[in-house]
């Protein structure tokens, strides 16, 4: 019975002396001197979400930070291969290589970056409601999914500058994953003999084209996702799509599927991508990461002050630490964010 209690007394006192020892390496992974790299991702929301939290780590923590720039894919290997810790906006389940580090492990998803994103075909919402204080009337107040589009006075309503007797639709630039599928959604919605699909050459063409037509209170039917400037400077309005099928989707993204009908895109889940060896390595800042989900309003906003300010991920990074402290004090302890709140004073 003695050695019984002794062999039991033994192991637990070991799982004890273990579970101190892990927790002990963990909590001293920035006071041991390790640098946290973030990936450096070029998106303006990635950018802005990656410095926030940078400078949370290293201004509330006394960890050495750093990021390394690249594309997505070469950052998500780098995930998977451990010389990059935390990819900040990692969309799951939009990329092979992290799907592929994810099922071997390497990688995994932590927390909620930010939650409610979208993709679609918008309007610009004096369209539909009008604006009294521009004196802009409701043109379409009756307009509200991509199934009234083919209605002829709609059409009229979106009229090409250069085919006036179709409506224009604005897509993404060619060679974006997203104009293949708005053009396969066309063809699925019966569109293409009634609509220009217009290709901007460039991301910011796009944009450009879009304020333009706010701006001056014109009608304008286009594709746009979120979180994005845009989405933080204009009232927009998503137009409503049959529901997301997996059928229906691996269609429209074939090149060689079928075009039978259309349906909205998948909804959105953003997550911290991290190493997993991280993972089990710092739990402190997994818990961190695991509390982090920005408000997507804050993020359009501030990505709105980018533009408006023409200020950079770092600047705003700032501005959004000082002004909304509220928002990530709840993400850190106390002393952190005192630390963090002196530094930016």
């Amino acid at each position: 019975m003695l050695n019984t209690k002794l062999k039991y007394t033994l192991l637990a006192t070991a799982l004890m002396l273990g579970g101190s020892f892990t927790g002990a390496n963990a909590a001293s992974y920035c006071a041991d001197g390790k640098t946290v790299t973030f990936a450096g991702i070029d998106w303006e929301s990635g950018a802005l979400i990656t410095e926030v939290m940078k400078s949370i780590l290293s201004k509330g923590y006394d960890c050495k930070v750093d990021s390394i720039p690249g594309n997505s894919v070469t950052l998500e290997q780098a995930t998977a291969n451990n010389d990059v810790q935390i990819f900040a906006e990692e969309w799951i389940g939009r990329s092979d290589v992290w799907n592929n580090a994810s099922a071997a492990g390497q990688v995994t998803s932590v927390g909620k970056t930010f939650v409610g994103a979208s993709e679609g075909w918008f309007v610009p919402e004096y369209l539909i409601k009008g604006d009294e204080a521009r004196g802009i009337a409701a043109a379409a107040p009756d307009l509200k999914s991509v199934s009234q589009l083919s209605d002829p006075k709609i059409v009229e309503l979106f009229k090409d500058p250069e085919e006036p007797s179709k409506g224009r639709f604005l897509n993404c630039p060619s060679g974006w994953t997203c104009e293949g599928v708005n053009t396969a959604k066309l063809e699925a919605y019966k569109l293409t003999e009634t609509y220009v699909n217009f290709r901007p050459g460039t991301g910011t063409a796009l944009d450009a084209a879009i304020s333009a037509a706010y701006l001056q209170g014109e009608p304008v039917l286009f594709y746009y996702w979120s979180p994005t400037a845009v989405m933080g400077k204009f009232k927009l309005v998503q137009l409503e799509e049959p529901a997301y099928d997996e059928a229906c989707w691996k269609e429209l993204t074939s090149a060689t599927g079928k075009r039978d009908a259309g349906c909205a895109f998948p909804a959105v889940e953003v997550a911290y991508g991290v190493n997993s060896t991280f993972a089990k390595e710092a739990p402190e800042i997994i818990e961190i990461l695991e509390k982090a989900t920005f408000p997507l309003e804050e993020v359009n906003a501030s990505l709105a002050y980018m533009v408006d300010q023409k200020a950079d991920a770092v600047a705003a990074a700032e501005q959004f630490l000082k002004t909304k402290g509220d928002i990530w004090g709840a993400w850190v302890s106390a002393d952190a964010k005192a630390k963090i709140e002196a530094s930016l004073k």
